[in-house]
């Protein structure tokens, strides 16, 4: 969806579009890419990939509609060193799900709570 604005960031700063919270929860209105991230070199319009999530009613936008905010945020940059290796971690290697969920939670106080009855 087409802004009509277009911004000029300084080296060291990102815009990210996010979606609007009352749009989301009254329509079903969310962006596809959220957080859309507008870098301090691009230097045209602001566009906003909308998604309607609601599979019953449709949405009808108008000009001056708020359809999304910015957030303005410093950034870093990195050098990265090419290394042969990493050091070792508690998780490690694992990856997605690997750190469980609520029943490990829930499991670990049990165990707790048995322990000091």
């Amino acid at each position: 969806m087409p802004t009509g604005i277009a911004i000029g960031l300084p080296e060291g700063w990102v815009a990210l579009v996010h979606p609007r919270s009352g749009l989301a929860a009254r329509h079903g209105l969310t962006i596809v890419n959220a957080p859309g991230t507008i870098d301090a070199g691009y230097r045209g319009e602001v566009q906003v990939c909308l998604l309607n999530t609601d599979r019953k009613e449709s949405i009808t936008l108008r000009r001056g509609d708020l359809i999304a905010q910015l957030v303005f945020q410093r950034v870093a940059s990195a050098q990265f060193v090419e290394v042969s290796g990493l050091p070792p971690s508690e998780r490690d290697t694992a990856g997605h799900g690997s750190t469980g969920g609520i029943s490990q939670w829930v499991g670990a106080e049990r165990h707790k709570l048995e322990e000091t009855s």
